[in-house]
């Protein structure tokens, strides 16, 4: 060894020896597990305790990357804390409510100090000690107050922080990337960690590993509030801003977070409920569990299931998509280490009394709203609103394609195989083979518009008109709606051909055959037959352009608007899933998305989700709010062969 490389070899030895990772790593050891096993754990964990890391362990024992030599990346951010951080917290509930959610809501309030950079396993230990140096260097000269400039563009809000606190703040930065580099950077460093204890050799733990780059933040310091949101929310943005009170003393903190850096790129899901596997090729799930899922390789999922990676487990495979809810970004990442500048502790000493290893986007419960449920009401009914809502479960997406001959009878006639199957089926002039492409809601989706129906009854909401599509399961939701509404024979459903499903996504080469107006009438639906469509049923082509569906549905939605100049009340729309993006950005002045995008998000929609759009006459243009009911959200029920069920005698 060269006489400067022992030198630094002894100073990173001494300034590091008592630490803590030979004591957590010791009785991992001593368990059997490797050690590139064991610090992986640790790593992963956050180095807290033995205990975390061996529940790590068995978590992971089927995890086919546990071998993987791939390191966590590590970021360092600054944090604030108490009154601001409340407030911060505020703004993010009050933005993501009143203006939908946008990239910031994916990540806790904080101002990058150093962007995500890759560091072993057994390295982690030499980025606590190089914060540690760093915060200890800049202690005395950091400042008391930082002071917060608010800065908004058209795609961007946040707070700017300028001025000498910036370049005492950008100077820790700089300090802590430069000892981070040269600890966790330096071969001998890791070494000295395994040194503490007696391990066999393992070539995941040879000196030969890439060096530790901490690149600092050295461009505009900022705190962002919003990003990527639409044009038409920056106004409101701008005005929640303002009133985030900025003379609150803030104790702020350095924080050294770590994340998967495998599953950068992709979608995080929270389990809501548990699921236990019914084929060997599902996950098992518990709830708060994550998941994370490549939106690019979905090919081979069914509707309603994904394919994800499970962050507990480590294992792969296929899940329900209604057992989860999207999650934020920051969700999944690990908090190693803090440095609070208003203390002077060691940072071992120094105990994070907020409690958890993980930091989450997603803050406090939303609080009551100012306005009375009264008041809400009446700004509800003063203006021009759409609501636009996918039917219920249908009867195919439950029982598949061959759902008709598993109810039918050699003479066409229908029975009810299983109570999800609707009690009985309108007459039809063609016959039972035409419901084939135009399937009836199931049971469950009878009784999903009902729950949404009764739902929209005690919110108070005013319906004032209502467009269906022409298939047969929206005809039914919006039927079964108005009757819990009771209003089924106040207000006519108005059949609306343009707001049919993308005819592209139809099975077969033409159009599916639908119920005509006068056979609706005749299984009892409250149709206008008065109502002059938008779009003739005839003028519907099959395997039409995404731009052809976008074009009728632009033309559809707008009609539909104009057709109720003097109502005020809330116009419902019953359509398909896709109808929730395809017939809410023309009223919001939005492009369509890109054709990919559109199917992504489509694919994602359960039944009976809604979009709540408002006419906001002030400024002459609509606003996406939330809607007036909460979303329905329940688990699946497997088919029972009770035949199968044989006791052992």
């Amino acid at each position: 060894m060269a006489a400067g490389e022992t030198q630094l070899y002894a100073k990173v030895s001494n300034k590091l020896k008592g630490r803590s990772t030979p004591l957590l790593l010791e009785p991992l050891l001593a368990m059997g597990f490797p050690v590139h096993t064991a610090l992986k754990a640790l790593a992963a964990t956050g180095r807290k305790t033995a205990e975390e890391a061996l529940v790590w362990l068995h978590d992971h024992g089927n995890d086919p990357s546990l071998d993987d030599p791939i390191p966590q990346e590590y970021a360092l951010f600054l944090c604030p804390t108490g009154p601001l951080l409340e407030k911060l917290q505020e703004f993010w509930r009050e933005s993501k409510r009143q203006c939908a959610k946008n990239r910031a809501h994916e990540v806790f309030p904080h101002v990058t100090l150093c962007d995500f950079f890759t560091c072993e396993d057994q390295r982690v230990e030499c980025l606590y000690e190089a914060l540690k140096r760093a915060g200890d260097r800049l202690l005395g000269s950091f400042p008391t107050a930082v002071p917060l400039a608010l800065h908004s563009s058209i795609s961007y809000l946040g707070f700017f922080v300028n001025g000498s606190p910036a370049d005492i703040i950008r100077e820790f930065a700089m300090t802590f990337a430069t000892e981070a580099s040269l600890l966790a950077g330096t071969s001998s460093s890791h070494f000295w960690i395994l040194s503490q204890v007696t391990v066999p050799w393992h070539p995941l733990c040879s000196p030969d590993f890439t060096d530790c780059s901490v690149k600092p933040c050295t461009k505009q310091l900022h705190l962002t509030l919003a990003h990527k949101f639409y044009p038409h929310h920056q106004r409101t943005l701008e005005q929640l801003a303002r009133a985030i009170p900025l003379g609150h003393s803030c104790q702020w903190t350095a924080a050294l977070y770590s994340r998967d850096m495998r599953f950068v790129h992709y979608q995080t899901l929270r389990a809501l409920f548990q699921y236990k596997p019914q084929n060997v090729d599902e996950l098992t799930l518990s709830p708060g569990d994550y998941i994370f899922v490549d939106p690019t390789q979905q090919d081979e999922a069914s509707e309603g299931w994904v394919i994800g990676i499970s962050q507990r487990t480590g294992c792969r495979g296929f899940l329900p998509e209604n057992y989860t809810d999207r999650a934020s970004e920051s969700d999944t990442w690990v908090k190693h280490r803090m440095y609070t500048f208003s203390l002077a502790t060691d940072l071992n000493s120094r105990k994070d009394s907020e409690a958890s290893s993980r930091c989450s986007g997603e803050f406090l419960p939303q609080t009551a709203r100012s306005l009375s449920s009264l008041q809400a009401l009446q700004a509800t009914v003063a203006r021009k609103s759409v609501l636009v809502v996918r039917h219920g479960e249908r009867v195919d997406q439950i029982f598949g394609k061959s759902w008709l001959q598993q109810c039918s009878t050699p003479d066409g006639k229908y029975y009810r195989p299983d109570l999800n199957f609707p009690c009985s089926l309108p007459r039809r002039s063609r016959g039972i083979k035409d419901f084939e492409n135009d399937p009836p809601l199931s049971s469950c989706g009878i009784f999903q518009s009902r729950i949404a129906g009764d739902a929209l009854l005690d919110s108070g909401i005013r319906i004032s008109s209502v467009f269906a599509s022409p298939a047969l399961r929206c005809v039914q939701t919006a039927k079964l709606i108005l009757e819990e509404l009771k209003l089924e024979k106040k207000i006519k459903i108005r059949v609306e051909p343009g707001i049919f499903e993308w005819t592209k996504w139809e099975a077969g080469k033409t159009t599916p055959t639908l119920m005509s107006l006068e056979e609706l009438k005749e299984a009892n639906f409250n149709i206008d037959t008065d109502y002059r469509p938008a779009f003739p049923l005839s003028a519907l082509m099959p395997a039409e352009s995404y731009q052809e569906y976008v074009d009728r549905c632009t033309a559809s939605v707008v009609q539909i608007v104009n057709t109720c100049p003097q109502d005020t009340g809330v116009i419902l729309i019953v359509s398909h899933g896709s109808a929730l993006d395809s017939c809410t950005r023309p009223l919001l002045g939005l492009p369509p998305r890109e054709c990919g995008d559109f199917a992504q998000l489509v694919r994602k929609i359960p039944s009976l989700g809604m979009c709540f759009c408002e006419e906001n006459k002030e400024e002459g243009k609509w606003e996406l709010v939330n809607p007036p009911v909460k979303t329905l959200t329940h688990g699946a029920n497997a088919a029972f062969n009770w035949r199968n069920w044989i006791s052992g005698n």
